[in-house]
């Protein structure tokens, strides 16, 4: 099967709405009443999504050499050897126990990365914000801010029926996977199995400039002491904590290896650039992998790192290179939102963010 060429980046590339300012005032709205409540309730304030981390890792990633032209673009121009700090968590904004099973998220920021900035970005890092799944739940900012304000309306509230549901919903998100038909909408509301988040695959579900051309990323774990996690599924029904003391003890002994893997937009219509609930299938237009990240046995919930990596950095896609500026209305709307949030919580804590330098 011939591929179609990769699609060249433009601005015209987006389609801005006229009241998308309206939209992200109304999303950093919702999003206040998460940070107020969880902040009064911890004494601390926490990020509005993505509250919990589970694993706090340092690690190594290394970009490959000799990538064909399409491929070495941005920060992947040229081999290169990184510092990269990652940060497992899943997707909630009030810290809940591990029974309630949402999807899991990745955040990575890799260090030393040389190139014109995104207006705004600090320092000389570039981060990847990415989740287990494909497709996001949500296709545009409107529908994002109403499933928002659904969590706002259920943060810290019902938290033994969170459990009681989530359980419910796991069952019947296995009923659908039999089937073919895995929900994300289910998923993100309790669904979701409760894996190992060191044997999963993470994506970054919305599209970024890459280069001279668009792209969505990948993370996929390669080396055998992931691999054999792949699937695996943490009782968490005892431990309010389990997945945070299982990724601990498991990084003990554990080498990882991962792909980072790019998947340059073929098609704008069978890869809409605008709608993120549209997966980019694999047959028109597949990964390719471009670096790879190493972690070596570690303990992955340090109390240095929890300092270092849970309070004192924040994680953002506006953070990074020009050439790997986020695309679409989703990404456009996390511009705001990630800043606001990541300012509540240093003027609260009173510990401002500092983007690390090795």
């Amino acid at each position: 099967m011939t591929l179609d060429s990769p699609v060249r980046f433009s601005p015209e590339l987006e389609t801005v709405k006229s009241d998308e300012n309206e939209t992200v005032s109304d999303l950093i709205d919702q999003f206040d009443i998460i940070l107020d409540k969880t902040a009064e309730d911890y004494g601390h304030a926490v990020r509005s999504v993505h509250a919990k981390a589970h694993g706090l890792l340092e690690g190594r990633l290394k970009v490959k050499a000799a990538l064909p032209s399409d491929l070495a673009q941005g920060m992947f121009a040229r081999p290169g050897d990184h510092k990269v700090y990652m940060r497992f968590s899943t997707n909630a904004g009030d810290i809940l126990p591990d029974a309630v099973s949402l999807p899991r998220g990745l955040a990575i920021k890799v260090v030393d990365v040389e190139g014109t900035r995104l207006p705004g970005a600090d320092g000389m890092t570039q981060d990847f914000i990415m989740v287990n799944g494909p497709v996001f739940q949500a296709p545009t900012p409107e529908k994002f801010l109403s499933s928002l304000k659904l969590l706002a309306k259920t943060t810290d509230k019902m938290e033994g029926t969170k459990v009681v549901v989530s359980s419910v919903l796991q069952t019947v998100n296995k009923g659908l996977e039999a089937v073919g038909m895995a929900s994300p909408t289910v998923q993100s509301l309790g669904g979701a199995p409760n894996s190992d988040p060191l044997g999963e695959t993470y994506f970054s579900v919305t599209p970024f400039r890459y280069g001279d051309y668009v792209a969505k990323f990948r993370m996929r774990p390669i080396s055998p002491d992931l691999v054999k996690r792949t699937g695996n599924e943490i009782d968490a029904s005892v431990r309010e904590n389990a997945i945070r003391e299982t990724v601990q003890a498991e990084m003990q002994q554990t080498f990882g290896e991962w792909e980072f893997q790019v998947q340059l937009c073929r098609d704008t219509k069978r890869q809409p650039i605008e709608d993120p609930t549209v997966e980019w299938k694999e047959e028109d237009a597949p990964f390719v992998t471009v670096a790879t990240v190493t972690a070596g046995p570690q303990d992955g919930f340090s109390d240095e790192n929890v300092q270092k990596i849970d309070e004192e950095m924040r994680f953002s896609i506006w953070t990074g290179l020009a050439d790997h500026q986020p695309l679409g209305g989703i990404n456009r709307a996390r511009k705001a939102t990630y800043q606001h949030s990541a300012e509540f919580r240093a003027k609260f804590n009173g510990c401002p963010f500092h983007e690390p330098q090795q």
